[in-house]
C-alpha cells in the first residue's frame, strides 16, 4: 500500500470519526487545521487507525508527529515491517 492510498484512507476514518464530510486531508494537515480535531477526538482517531490497518503505534511515534503526512510515514513503514 501507497502513501496515497494510506492517506486516503485516514482520510475516510476522519469523516467517519469526526463526522464531517467536507474533510480533506492533505500531507501537512494539522489538528489546527480540522475545527472538530481535538485531543479527545485525537484518541479517538489513533484508536480508529490501529484498528483500521491493524498496527499499534508507540506513544513516541504519536507524540512526534508534527501533521497528517507523518502519521501516514509511520503507518506506511508499519505495514512494510
Amino acid at each position: 500500500m501507497d502513501f496515497s492510498q494510506i492517506i486516503n484512507i485516514v482520510n475516510e476514518i476522519f469523516i467517519n470519526v469526526l463526522d464531517d464530510n467536507k474533510i480533506k486531508l492533505g500531507p501537512t494537515t494539522t489538528a489546527n487545521d480540522v475545527e472538530e480535531w481535538s485531543s479527545l477526538s485525537h484518541i479517538e482517531l489513533v484508536v480508529a487507525i490501529e484498528k483500521r490497518f491493524k498496527i499499534r503505534f508507540t506513544t513516541a511515534e504519536i507524540q512526534n508527529w508534527k501533521n497528517v503526512g507523518e502519521m501516514c510515514e509511520t503507518i506506511e513503514k508499519r505495514l512494510k515491517a
